[in-house]
């Protein structure tokens, strides 16, 4: 296709409103219904609602504790200075080193370098987006103090296996859980292997409240922590008025803090949507599978594409779809989202691609050494998502996802 018909065809269809958009009406009137009956109350702010969405979210995961906090993002600002505080006995200080993946979304990276840590990247493996369990433990050095495993669009690595390697090296494991609420490895909840695991509401994730996220521990004194730092480093406990007699017993402040609290309209339409977490998982995997059958079933059909593999133990919660790109359409990549996107199908990077190559990361000179990560280009330059739906897919979209994405063969 010629460039001049090809940027023809993109303004004839500039008005097309999205036909297949990341995610499809993701609330329902029940969900809304429920924030509004908290906005009528007049009593919007961070209260009952909240703390009974805490408890069914820690009674499902089968966490001691649970926290909600604005955003996921906030869950992990608020992980990560909670694992350096004074008031904890294992902590981090300025200067310690910080595993991460390459593969990350800004605001699981960015907590660590406000810590004051320094950041040391490892590769993914681009058929599972996430990191290989034995690379990340060879990487580990003895200035090694943190790590922050993010487990990416509903899958995950031996995340046991580097749970144990922590705790007999006494580092400290923060779990960005906030794109695989309700994945299992083996047996157990992802988010819940770590000292703190967190997630995220917002809007086209597992669960939405449109914005709003979650942290969970184990520990009574990281929760007690967690709760002060959320909101001013605050205390309201009867035992610390009665230790400061001198003090206003409303307003004692006993750490630092922010203000990272959700409201309770957030609370209750998470809540609502909570409740049905099983059901979409359950839809999002048969229409996952209904999509790739459609694909390959199509006449035009031969391995355009490419999807990833579920790891041994995993059962996967999906948040979007990732496809791959067949290596030789690598130079069309850029075209062909373009033309998709003006035909009315929604897409999205996976997650950030290589963060080494955003300009942020060179302008505080994470990657000093230029270290290649080349599992995280192939994610980058091949990859990117569509959504899956919490409804059942019908026919004609299944037949307008099939034929808009094997259009790449006309381009």
């Amino acid at each position: 296709m010629s460039k001049k018909k090809f940027l023809h065809r993109i303004l004839l269809s500039k008005k097309r409103k999205n036909i297949y958009p990341l995610l499809d009406h993701g609330l329902s009137r029940k969900d809304l219904n429920e924030g509004i009956k908290v906005l009528k109350s007049g009593r919007i702010t961070m209260g009952q609602k909240t703390q009974n969405f805490e408890n069914k979210f820690k009674n499902f995961l089968g966490s001691k504790y649970a926290l909600m906090v604005n955003s996921g993002s906030s869950a992990n600002l608020l992980a990560t200075f909670a694992s350096c505080n004074p008031m904890r006995k294992k902590k981090f200080k300025r200067g310690d080193e910080a595993i991460i993946q390459s593969l990350c979304w800004p605001t699981s990276l960015w907590p660590l370098v406000q810590c004051g840590l320094k950041i040391k990247f490892v590769d993914v493996n681009p058929k599972t987006l996430n990191v290989n369990a034995d690379n990340l433990i060879k990487s580990i050095s003895r200035k090694t103090k943190v790590i922050l495993i993010i487990n990416v669009l509903g899958l995950s690595t031996e995340i046991k296996k580097i749970r144990d390697f922590c705790n007999k090296k006494n580092i400290i494991l923060i779990e960005d859980n906030c794109e695989s609420l309700g994945t299992k490895y083996g047996r157990k909840f992802l988010g819940t292997f770590g000292d703190f695991g967190t997630f995220s509401f917002f809007y086209s994730h597992q669960i939405t409240s449109g914005e709003g996220g979650m942290i969970v521990c184990k520990d009574k004194k990281d929760y007690e922590i967690l709760k002060s730092l959320r909101s001013h480093g605050w205390s309201r406990e009867k035992k610390t008025a009665i230790k400061y007699p001198y003090l206003d017993p409303r307003y004692i402040f006993v750490n630092s803090g922010f203000n990272l609290r959700p409201t309770d309209i957030q609370a209750s339409i998470g809540l609502s949507q909570f409740k049905k977490l099983k059901k979409f998982m359950k839809i999002r995997i048969s229409n996952r599978n209904k999509i790739i059958k459609s694909l390959k079933m199509h006449k035009n059909w031969s391995d355009q594409f490419s999807f990833l593999e579920v790891p041994k133990k995993i059962s996967p919660s999906y948040m979007v779809f990732p496809i791959f790109l067949n290596k030789k359409f690598r130079k069309k990549k850029t075209q062909f989202i373009n033309y998709i996107e003006s035909r009315g199908l929604e897409t999205r990077p996976i997650i950030s691609g290589s963060f080494v190559k955003q300009p942020s990361s060179k302008l505080f000179k994470l990657n000093p050494r230029k270290t290649k990560f080349p599992g995280a280009d192939i994610v980058q330059e091949l990859g990117f998502v569509i959504g899956l739906h919490t409804k059942n897919i019908s026919s004609s979209k299944l037949k307008f996802l099939s034929e808009t994405l094997l259009s790449i063969d006309s381009l």
